[in-house]
């Protein structure tokens, strides 16, 4: 084996070693997107007020609140807000204009880039400028021997046209600095409209993890070949007036499910499209999505109903709906008690064998298989989130999960026995985990446990992503009495509040329960009742991003992300955002406050991190070359 010289080896210890000890990078986390991609790029532009930050700390001397509002949205939006000034200066103003902004813009990047290495920094540079920009960052104060040369780097951008470029190039590159990891924890999927705007943008971003939500999980069982999830995907996307996601953005063709249920099915208000605020839908189409919406929730229970059979260890037969209706008196019997009935649309179901597909359901099932496995796109984007996606991620001492860990009242971990194997806490987890990869990597089984698995994670009472005790569907749609549409939070909801329960969590991950934390998604935060985001004594924070609409009157706020920098944790509550153009032209932000979670006594640096393992795992290697360098050099020449 060829060793590097010696001063290579030497060379590289010294800048692994001199880079563990810079602050550590800032990490952004997001949670519950569903869908909301104009909120979602507006939180990721202004790094949940962490540029408005920065811009305070380098202009607060020269410039007032409201230019420093003015200029942070340049940042967040560049091409926009150019294009504004454009139309409203005179050529000389705009050359004055585009001076003065370029010499900001550096100003600042230099600023967010002060804790990363030159060789980093040179990564983020705006592509075309990386020359210039590195120039103007690096100049020297008071240099009159080269100032006329930094004015003319800057005059000739002007002259040429390059200014616009330039100054779109810094605001992204400024963006890129300001933070360093991305964690998204969970739901990227459900009711908004743009789930796969948002994929595209996490797949242009520089570092970013994703903790899988149970949204996501019903996307990547439909993208793996499970009828199951696929009936729930359409549903959903029916109910929510969605269905655009599935046939233009992902080229899914429902034709033969809309001829099938326009054949079966009528008007019924139960089924009717839940249609966002200023959207509209013709008469036609509102019957169209109602009629489809029938034919794959029917399809759904009979599915459901036949996998809880073939899988007792589920310990679901309560949920064999079917089999507990009285199809004479259109009732049902539930936990002792009987309901009538509404709005049903049991067509297709037959009473003495009522979980059996009819041929047509089948055959609709069968060509919705073959075309969600041929979406190119859709299987494109799952791809992503199955690379970048876990079910929990440790990273920095902090466990990142989406839904729950599932306990009992006593505050147990609850189990699951899965082939006379009984499995809580983190085994649970991780067989979960094992159970979702294996039936994404083998697309055309059929009936098998682990994707039966992925459906209990959307529904299960002991799944981690669920976090309930039974999922009311059924009961929503067809029984009038809302006590029957109540879910039962899981005891990890509650004692989640506890500052022992959380450190026995983080012991069973193998964390350091005395810095560590719980960073949990899911649930929105009623702060509108009190609710406190921060909680067991800042062992657990919930931060729901609340960026989906309908949430917004029973939280009283849009939600919560969390910035950690080398300082500590801030959590940070959110306004509703309402569209990107009314945003830009009232200029208004979105951030409303931010709370201290956790301060360090010491700041942070990269070798307490997990990056700064890596490292370390390097120089020790490195560190062993280096002696095996001497001794080769030793028996070299003796």
């Amino acid at each position: 084996m060829t060793l590097p010289p010696k001063s290579e080896i030497m060379t590289e210890i010294i800048n692994l070693k001199a880079i563990l000890n810079l602050p550590k990078g800032t990490e952004h986390f997001i949670s519950d997107i569903h869908g909301e991609y104009d909120a979602f790029q507006h939180v990721l532009r202004n790094a949940s007020g962490s540029i408005k930050e920065k811009i305070r700390y380098t202009f607060n001397h020269c410039l007032n609140q409201m230019e420093q509002n003015e200029f942070a949205f340049l940042v967040y939006y560049p091409e926009e807000i150019i294009k504004e000034q454009e139309e409203h200066k005179s050529p000389e103003e705009l050359k004055q204009w585009y001076y003065q902004t370029i010499e900001r813009l550096i100003e600042l990047m230099l600023f967010v880039s002060r804790k990363y290495t030159r060789s980093k920094v040179r990564k983020a540079l705006p592509k075309g400028f990386e020359y210039v920009t590195e120039e103007l960052l690096y100049r020297q104060k008071n240099d009159e021997d080269k100032s006329d040369y930094y004015d003319e780097l800057i005059h000739e951008i002007i002259r040429l046209g390059r200014a616009n470029d330039m100054m779109i190039g810094l605001c992204y590159s400024i963006q890129r600095l300001v933070v360093d990891h991305l964690h998204i924890v969970g739901d990227i999927f459900d009711r908004g409209p743009a789930p796969d705007k948002i994929i595209d943008a996490l797949i242009d971003h520089h570092s970013v993890d994703i903790q899988w939500g149970n949204h996501d999980i019903t996307w990547i069982g439909a993208a793996s070949g499970s009828d199951i999830c696929i009936m729930n995907v359409l549903r959903i996307s029916a109910r929510y007036n969605n269905l655009e996601i599935i046939e233009d953005t992902y080229g899914i063709n429902l034709r033969p499910l809309l001829t099938f249920a326009e054949k079966t099915y009528q008007d019924n208000p139960a089924f009717r499209p839940k249609v966002a605020k200023g959207a509209k839908l013709s008469p036609e189409e509102s019957l169209q999505i109602t009629q489809m919406h029938q034919a794959v929730a029917i399809m759904q229970f009979k599915l459901e109903s036949q996998l809880i059979k073939r899988r007792p260890e589920f310990n679901m037969d309560h949920r064999l709906l079917l089999q507990q209706i009285d199809w004479d008196t259109q009732q049902i019997h539930l936990k002792g008690n009987t309901y009538p009935l509404e709005h049903t649309c049991f067509q297709t179901i037959d009473p003495a064998n009522p979980d059996q597909l009819t041929k047509e359901e089948q055959s609709v099932i069968n060509h919705l298989l073959k075309v969600f496995l041929k979406s190119e796109k859709l299987q494109r984007h799952i791809r992503f989130i199955m690379e970048k996606g876990e079910i929990y991620t440790l990273y920095n001492n902090n466990l990142l999960i989406h839904g729950c860990i599932p306990m009992t009242e006593t505050g147990d971990f609850k189990s699951l026995t899965i082939k006379e194997k009984q499995l809580k806490g983190k085994a649970l987890l991780d067989m979960f985990e094992k159970a979702l990869r294996l039936s994404y990597t083998h697309p055309h089984t059929h009936n098998d446990l682990a994707k039966d698995l992925v459906w209990y994670l959307w529904t299960g009472e002991s799944s981690s992503l669920f976090g309930k005790n039974e999922m009311t569907t059924f009961e929503r749609y067809f029984i009038q009495d809302k006590t029957t549409h109540k879910e039962e939070k899981n005891p990890y909801f509650t004692l989640r509040n506890q500052e022992d329960v959380c450190r026995k969590i983080l012991h069973e991950f193998g964390l350091k329960s005395q810095d560590g934390h719980i960073i949990n998604g899911h649930t929105p935060v009623k702060e509108i009742n009190g609710e406190n985001p921060i909680k067991a004594g800042g062992k657990m924070i919930v931060i729901d991003g609340g960026f989906s609409k309908p949430y917004h009157s029973t939280t009283g706020i849009a939600g919560y992300t969390l910035v950690y920098n080398s300082y500590g944790m801030q959590l940070v509550a959110h306004q509703p955002f309402y569209t990107k153009k009314d945003a830009i032209c009232k200029r208004t932000d979105i951030i409303s406050t931010k709370r201290l979670v956790d301060r360090v006594l010491h700041r942070k640096k990269v070798k307490d991190t997990n990056t700064g393992k890596h490292l370390q795992a390097e120089i020790d290697f490195l560190e062993s070359l280096l002696t095996h360098r001497e001794d080769f050099d030793f028996l070299e020449h003796s």
